[in-house]
This record gives structure tokens, C-alpha cells and sequence, in this order.
């Protein structure tokens, strides 16, 4: 028997309590706090159940188990694992101490869907406008940050975007935990690794982002930015590796271009505040901000953000190109709403004409200037 095919046998084995959730397709998260209380995530909104482990020794070893197999270790000295199920699924545990109430397992569910942005559209995450817009400042090469709160749908979005990049360019993919998938023929993809139990080995964001470069990239996707690879992709962006995409953890894209600064100083390079900032003002063209609305559970795009600088006084000069507009809710209780421009262009309206992208626009004119 194929070494996935034990592992994936010995996962039920362990997980049984939970693995009607597993199998379930309309469940995309399941949250066990502790032996006696699992939670699931169905379409945005979360529900309690009445699945229940034998014992924190057996949810225990549910854990022991996969981080056996995937070879991490996780201890008292080390009380956090994170992981992948075979068919995917991304593993995230904590044992006590850190976990006070017994061992905290989180699963998010591997989507056998890839979405698209015309999914974005149809799921009415995204305008049609809105769409080809994205789509363009894909093609025109525009550093990209997508930010939103956990749960938001930033990972997915970040897939679609991906997406669009042409099938001639070459592809660096770099998460912590592998989650993307694309279909262009030139993708690496690189996973961070844990150093082994001696504290030796391993490689994380930082470092495979440093490799990365060596690798002659068109583009380079970064998963999420949690750390000191910050300032990294800041300065490729800056010294001609454009395109890139990548998330951040933030609520709204004023907060992004803060965060991504805070992170930028946290690397081993010490650079006065004002340098980070207006680093992260010159790299980053847009800021696509995602929230999740618990009212219905759906996950929208709220603002499409143009960075334009710093103003004197040093602070982030922000475009609102496109804001989501609500109108109440439905018959069956969800938000109307859509994702409309403001009326303002980019800076960069002109390069569509300058990149031979005129063809390819349809329903989002006003936002170009395509008369010379």
C-alpha cells in the first residue's frame, strides 16, 4: 500500500469522532476546542455539533499521529504543529500547556474547486467590473496585496488572481503550508520546512523568498507575509521583480500597508521607520481588501485601493477605486450588494494602451484612458 494511502487510512483511523465532517463537502472548517466540543464551518457560518472524542488522550493522539507522519514534531517544548492531510487539508494544533483547555485542532478542508474570478463573480464576491480590472493590472504587472481577516477567502482570491498570469511566465509559488494550486505548465512551488528536532535544518518564508530570486523568476507569489520576508519582497518588488502577488492579515488596506511595514522592520536589517514606509508605499500598487459577513456567512471584496505615496507628513496617500455597496438583504436573509468604481482612475490608466491591453477591455472603459 502507497505510503499516502497508510497515512490517509491511519488519519480516519485517529479522526473517526470527526470524519463524517470530513467527508462532508458543504463543511469547509472543523474546530475541535478540546475532547468534548468539535464546531464546523458550513457556507461562512459556524455551527456546533454533537461529535465528541473519547478523551484528550485520544484527541491527543490524533495530533501525535499526524505529526508523525508528516515528519514535525510537536511537544510541550513545542506545543504547535501545522500540518497537511494527505488530501490536502491544512492541520493547525495546540497542545497544552499552551492550550488550556485540553488539545485545539483546526482543520480548514483542501477544495477540490479552483475558483476563478468569474467564480468570484457568479458567487457575488466581485462586480464583472470589477473583474476585468483586477485581471488587467494582473497582465500590467502590478504589485498586488490582498488583505483581509482570517477566514476571509484571501487564499482563494489569491489563486484566482494568479490564475491570470500568462502561461509563458515562470512561476515561483512560496507558502508556509501549501495550499495553491495553478495551471500554468512554469510553476515551482516551495513549502517552508521546521528544523528538525535538533534545531538544525528547515527553511522558512524568509529564506526560500532569498532562493527564490536566484531561480530567474517572472513572478513571485508569496502565500501570506507573517514576518521579515516582508522587507525581502518589498526591495524585489522594487528592484524589478513587478507582478507579484501575496495576502496579509489586516482589516482594511490602510491597516495592510501598516502591517506589511511593522513586518518589513521585524527582518535582521535595521532601517529607520521612514524608510520601511516608504518602501512599502513605493512597492505596492493595490490593496484588495476581503471581508467575511457573519449575517450570511459570504465572503466579499470591499474596497479595490490604489497606494499612491506618501503625502508630507509622511502617511500613506490611498485611492478608493472600487467600494462594495450594500442594499439590504434578500428574501432569504443575504446582503445585496456590488462592488462599484467611485468614478476615479489609476495612475497607471494609460499603460493598457501602452501594453496593447485595449482589446481586451470590455466592460470596465471608464477606468482607462485608451485616447493617447
Amino acid at each position: 500500500m502507497p505510503r499516502d494511502e497508510i497515512f490517509e487510512a491511519s488519519v480516519r483511523y485517529f479522526l473517526e469522532p470527526i470524519v463524517e465532517f470530513l467527508d462532508d463537502q458543504t463543511v469547509t472548517e472543523i474546530m475541535v476546542n478540546g475532547p468534548d466540543q468539535v464546531y464546523v464551518e458550513r457556507h461562512g457560518r459556524l455551527e456546533p455539533t454533537n461529535a465528541r472524542f473519547p478523551s484528550e488522550d485520544a484527541l491527543r493522539s490524533a495530533v501525535y499521529n499526524i505529526s508523525q507522519w508528516v515528519g514535525r514534531e510537536i511537544t510541550d517544548e513545542r506545543p504547535v504543529l501545522d500540518a497537511r492531510l494527505p488530501d490536502g487539508s491544512r492541520v493547525h494544533a495546540i497542545i497544552p500547556p499552551s492550550a488550556r483547555k485540553g488539545t485545539y485542532l483546526t482543520i480548514r478542508k483542501f477544495s477540490g474547486d479552483i475558483l476563478t474570478l468569474d467564480d468570484f463573480v457568479r458567487l457575488g464576491s466581485l462586480s464583472e467590473v470589477a473583474r476585468e480590472f483586477l485581471e488587467l493590472c494582473v497582465l500590467l504587472r502590478k504589485n498586488i496585496l490582498i488583505s483581509g481577516g482570517s477566514g476571509s477567502g484571501k487564499t482563494c482570491l489569491l489563486g484566482a488572481l494568479a490564475r491570470v498570469i500568462p502561461d509563458s511566465e515562470r512561476i515561483i509559488v512560496i507558502e508556509d503550508t501549501s495550499e495553491l494550486r495553478l495551471p500554468q505548465p512554469h510553476c515551482l512551488f516551495l513549502e517552508a520546512h521546521r528544523p528538525g528536532a535538533s534545531g538544525r535544518g528547515g527553511l522558512n518564508v524568509r529564506q526560500l523568498f532569498t532562493n527564490s530570486l536566484r531561480m530567474r523568476p517572472d513572478r513571485i507569489i508569496v502565500g501570506e507575509v507573517r514576518g521579515g520576508e516582508a522587507l525581502d519582497m518589498i526591495q524585489s518588488m522594487l528592484s524589478g521583480h513587478s507582478g507579484s502577488l501575496s495576502t496579509v492579515h489586516a482589516s482594511s488596506p490602510r491597516d495592510a500597508l501598516t502591517r506589511l511595514e511593522i513586518l518589513s522592520l521585524m527582518s535582521d536589517v535595521e532601517i529607520p521607520v521612514y524608510v520601511a514606509r516608504a518602501q512599502v508605499a513605493s512597492a505596492i500598487h493595490l490593496v484588495v481588501q476581503l471581508a467575511r459577513f457573519p449575517e450570511d456567512g459570504s465572503r466579499k471584496v470591499t474596497r479595490i485601493t490604489e497606494v499612491c505615496g506618501l503625502d508630507p507628513e509622511q502617511r500613506y496617500q490611498l485611492r478608493d477605486l472600487f467600494v462594495l455597496r450594500t442594499f439590504g438583504k434578500d428574501a432569504k436573509g443575504r446582503i445585496r450588494a456590488t462592488l462599484e468604481p467611485v468614478g476615479a482612475k489609476p495612475s497607471f490608466a494609460a499603460e493598457v494602451v501602452e501594453q496593447g491591453l485595449v482589446e481586451r477591455i470590455r466592460v470596465s472603459t471608464p477606468l482607462w484612458e485608451l485616447n493617447g
